[in-house]
């Protein structure tokens, strides 16, 4: 059955984050979203365009062939394709009369290229969620991207419960009284927010070390917190840091805190595979690359510790597909977020039908 046919998991009307902006540079970038093969390619104005990574002639991928003066040439046999999916030109051939493939509505922002694989008419480039840190001066970004074989919904389960951290993360961010300190979960409207404040107690390693990036004492008590909001199609914000006990926890002025927006992208590639952009905004000592390549480091160990995790747990819950899973009290933002796509996809497979 065609992918497009078929029901899926994942909402297809709506925005993802396909690349990083600097992976698309003078050459094409193939990437698989949500079950469709597209082909990234910037024109000579540096536009991104997005088209089916299918080449009209023969089928070989696009993202196989190189971009000159701006169009898409095929590596097969020199097909030239324009942005808006129209076969050009190609040596000693006329093709102006093919039917054109199929582009993609494509936005670059944020430092992201943004893709819509859904209906194209109902691309709304407003949509797109705002992220107050890009290209602020009191903000530093640093990220990068994993290719994980799990369910997408899997990886939205592990961030809104970071009970995890105590036992996949123990040498890091990972401590007992995450456990012993109960989580609040909240709906609002289509957003889904877990939040756990923590008092008095010693920092963990990473926290130790953002401290001391911010020139603070790290060997005294801290108050910590963990904010993760999701909001659709599959988008994680966590807001976390520390600060010295007794000056107000989350809203301890800030020559008293460290604090970050633990930055979460999570794109469907299939049904069982994501790729998963991360990264943390931090907002102290923007200007000190040395700490934005050490803060970037720590979390890239960090978020590789929960991907064997993950893929494991995807196979076994491939290998029992009927067997019920336990819910606790620690699983509510997960199973909200669930509950706000499950809405969302019933909506769209409704439109979908009355137009179809």
């Amino acid at each position: 059955m065609n992918s497009n046919a078929r029901s899926t998991p994942y909402l297809k009307n709506t925005w993802y984050v396909a690349a990083a902006s600097h992976e698309v540079s003078d050459q094409p970038l193939g990437r698989k979203i949500c079950n469709e093969r597209m082909v990234f390619f910037r024109n000579e104005n540096q536009i991104i365009s997005a088209l089916e990574d299918f080449c009209p002639h023969r089928g070989a991928p696009l993202s196989l062939g190189r971009v000159c003066k701006g169009k898409l040439v095929c590596g097969y046999h020199g097909l030239e394709m324009g942005c808006d999916g129209k076969t050009v030109a190609m040596p000693g051939q006329r093709v102006r009369g093919f039917p054109p493939i199929r582009s993609f509505p494509a936005v670059e922002r944020y430092g992201f290229i943004w893709v819509w694989p859904g209906d194209a008419a109902q691309a709304d480039a407003t949509a797109i969620p705002h992220q107050a840190w890009y290209d602020h001066p009191e903000w530093a970004y640093g990220g990068g991207l994993y290719h994980i074989q799990c369910d997408y919904r899997l990886m939205i389960d592990n961030l809104m419960d970071l009970t995890h951290e105590t036992y996949v993360h123990a040498s890091s961010i990972g401590q007992k009284e995450i456990d012993e300190t109960p989580c609040k979960t909240t709906v609002e409207g289509q957003q889904v927010v877990t939040s756990r404040h923590i008092s008095n107690i010693e920092a963990p390693p990473f926290w130790r070390m953002a401290l001391r990036g911010n020139g603070l004492a790290d060997d005294v008590r801290v108050d910590r917190w963990q904010i993760c909001r999701f909001t659709p199609p599959s988008h994680v914000m966590i807001e976390v840091g520390v600060a010295h006990a007794g000056h107000g926890g989350y809203e301890a002025p800030p020559e008293h805190k460290v604090s970050s927006i633990v930055v979460d992208f999570i794109t469907p590639e299939t049904d069982t595979s994501i790729h998963y952009f991360w990264g943390m905004a931090r907002h102290f000592q923007a200007q000190n690359a040395e700490l934005t390549d050490s803060i970037r480091a720590g979390q890239g160990k960090i978020f590789s510790e929960d991907l064997e995790i993950l893929e494991r747990q995807q196979q076994n819950l491939l290998d029992h597909p009927g067997r019920a899973l336990l819910m606790l009290n620690i699983d509510a933002g997960g199973v909200q977020a669930r509950k706000v796509i499950d809405g969302l996809l019933a909506a769209e497979k409704k439109q979908t039908d009355l137009t179809s």
